[in-house]
């Protein structure tokens, strides 16, 4: 009993601010996730510990409503043609293994060194793997740009090519996405490590894609798009795990789940008006953003840990503004680069028609 109501005090108290905030970080997050396929956590989770909520919580709320959200991005994606279910599938029973296992560290990191060590964590975690993927994809992004072959196909990586030519007898499987034949031993590692980093920051997608398209070869489309099948998978079992322990906030989730229902239907339509390499963009930018945001609070609890000189209250007031207006930032971006894709999308569709129509005419 007393595990429970220590659990339910760090639930934040919710005012109509803060159902408003939770609302359109929802939305942005259901807009960026339809898009990118990323399960758009990146930008959830940090944007609920921007009003205060625990890292862990933060985690299990978000994953929690993610796999309603995920169905309804991978359903609506699969009309397009857009979504591999085999390979989603089977990224997904590793993925969930590592879901389990990055679950009990995130337990044990709370149980031993309270949600200032939670939140460093997860807040560290962020930072490592923002960067490292973030700048990967966008310097990807910026070579196929340069390279002038953002109209054409995209190009299997040298990595991707060897994973395909390399013949494991008993173990071969051939997905949709790659046009290939695959050993699933190469999905293992990749399925559990995004399980582990979901369960982690609730951000498996930073693995999951990437590794799609580089290390087996997948389309930008195609690759976000399959995600969001493993984040479904994901999501219902490690929501289960953390819901077991007190931690998911389940009216965190209903409001951010009504708010991503609307974005994500958008994002994903938005896919189909954009240049494959705009979603590596789209992607590296929120990401970079993101990781400031986060790693300004990385400070504040070092010192709530002891661990660097306490910082006076004004300090942290400061630190804790400035993640929260640049969070504020990468939700208006991510947005406005989205949303505007699809508005110059559809407008050069309409002239696109009324050409076919005036031509006919004369």
């Amino acid at each position: 009993m007393h595990d429970i109501v220590r659990e339910a005090a760090n639930f934040i108290n919710l005012d109509a601010m803060n159902i408003t905030y939770l609302f359109i970080v929802g939305f942005v997050g259901g807009l960026v996730s339809g898009f990118i396929g990323s399960g758009g956590a990146f930008v959830l989770t940090p944007a609920m510990m921007s009003l205060g909520v625990p890292g862990l919580v933060a985690v299990a709320s978000n994953m929690c409503h993610k796999f309603p959200k995920a169905l309804v991005g991978a359903l609506k994606r699969a009309k397009y043609g857009q979504v591999d279910v085999k390979l989603g599938i089977i990224l997904g029973i590793s993925a969930e293994a590592g879901v389990l296992y990055g679950a009990h560290i995130q337990e044990s990191i709370k149980k031993s060194f309270g949600d200032a060590g939670s939140n460093l964590y997860v807040s560290v975690a962020f930072v490592i793997i923002l960067a490292v993927v973030g700048g990967f994809v966008l310097r990807d992004a910026w070579k196929t740009y340069r390279s002038g072959t953002t109209h054409g196909e995209e190009k299997v990586t040298k990595l991707a090519r060897w994973v395909q030519s390399i013949n494991i007898p008993g173990t071969m499987v051939y997905f949709k996405s790659l046009n290939a034949r695959i050993s699933v031993l190469f999905t293992i590692p990749l399925g559990f490590a995004t399980g582990m980093l979901a369960a982690t920051i609730a951000v498996g997608g930073f693995v999951g894609v990437p590794s799609m398209i580089y290390v087996l070869g997948a389309p930008s489309l195609m690759a976000s798009a399959t995600e969001l099948v493993i984040a479904f998978v994901m999501g219902l079992g490690g929501s289960f795990k953390y819901a077991m322990h007190g931690l998911v906030d389940i009216r965190l989730a209903m409001i951010i789940l009504a708010g991503s229902l609307f974005g994500i239907q958008l994002g994903a339509i938005g896919t189909t008006y954009v240049k494959p390499f705009m979603i590596k963009v789209v992607m590296g930018i929120i990401m970079v953003i993101v990781l400031f945001s986060r790693g300004l609070m990385v400070p504040v609890y070092l010192s709530q840990l002891g661990l660097i000189q306490t910082l006076g209250d004004t300090t942290v007031k400061i630190l804790k503004n400035t993640s929260f207006a640049i969070m504020a930032l990468a939700l208006i971006l991510g947005a406005s680069i989205v949303l505007g894709a699809m508005w110059k999308g559809h407008r050069a569709e309409r002239e696109a028609a009324r050409e076919v129509l005036e031509h006919g005419k004369i």
